[in-house]
């Protein structure tokens, strides 16, 4: 067991099930020759090959619509989007197709892609680099939105996300890619964790706090605070805003 960032702990994922599926293949800007804008991809293409690790031009619409298209061929296509902010000019391609596909031919075709985005502020990147949209694509049936704010849910999930037959936008809180505050313990061993299933990620019974994404490690901050002056707060984590499980939140009240 390795304490791994969550960079490392993607990388880990991506590497892994890379290993395990020959369909599995990634496609991005910079992602084979440079190793990704954040390094989650730095020595893939020399392990995996230029067929599997993919630089496109810088051209987000195009990489969603050939990933999905490859996703309805059988593969399962791993699409990088530089920022988060970058898949509104693939928003198309993300909501009217990916998203949509199963239903407009009634199951007979799936589509097994993962959009791959780092997301939030906090790095100082500037307006068009900074949003956390999260929610406004959680609003389109058929796409799974997901975003974990610790190593151990990152490699888990991620590895989830690609094995899941329908598309899943995997949103990924930049500030914490190196944070040596979420360094976290990860199995060497073979492990998944389920989306769409909400997590405590602290116990107890005073006071409820509901957060998401990088916003975990706030409110643990703030759990801690509150418990010096003797008020134990119960912490949950959604790690997903679709399909959003509300089932912890409700039994902690």
């Amino acid at each position: 067991m390795a304490r791994l960032t969550l960079r490392e702990a993607i990388t880990e994922a991506l590497r892994e099930e890379m290993r395990r599926d020959e369909n599995v293949f990634i496609m991005g800007e910079e992602v084979g020759a440079w190793g990704g804008t954040y390094a989650v991809t730095k020595g893939f293409l020399e392990e995996f090959g230029e067929n599997r690790v993919r630089d496109t031009p810088i051209s987000e619409m195009a990489i969603a619509g050939a990933a999905t298209g490859a996703a309805m061929a059988g593969t399962r296509p791993v699409a990088e989007f530089m920022t988060i902010n970058f898949a509104f000019v693939a928003f198309d391609a993300i909501v009217n197709h990916a998203a949509k596909v199963s239903y407009m031919f009634n199951g007979q075709f799936d589509c097994p892609v993962v959009f791959r985005a780092p997301g939030g502020g906090g790095k100082q990147l500037g307006a068009t680099h900074s949003h956390t949209p999260d929610v406004i694509f959680a609003h389109f049936p058929g796409l799974k939105v997901v975003c974990p704010a610790t190593p151990y849910d990152a490699k888990g999930m991620l590895k989830s996300a690609i094995r899941d037959n329908g598309p899943v936008l995997f949103i990924e809180p930049v500030a914490l890619y190196t944070s040596p505050k979420v360094r976290d313990e990860v199995p060497d061993e073979e492990y998944t964790v389920p989306l769409g299933v909400s997590d405590v990620k602290r116990e107890g019974s005073d006071v409820t706090i509901i957060t998401y994404g990088e916003g975990l490690h706030t409110s643990l901050d703030a759990a801690k605070s509150l418990a010096q002056e003797g008020i134990e707060a119960e912490v949950i984590d959604l790690r997903s805003l679709q399909p959003l499980f509300m089932g912890q939140v409700v039994a902690s009240f």
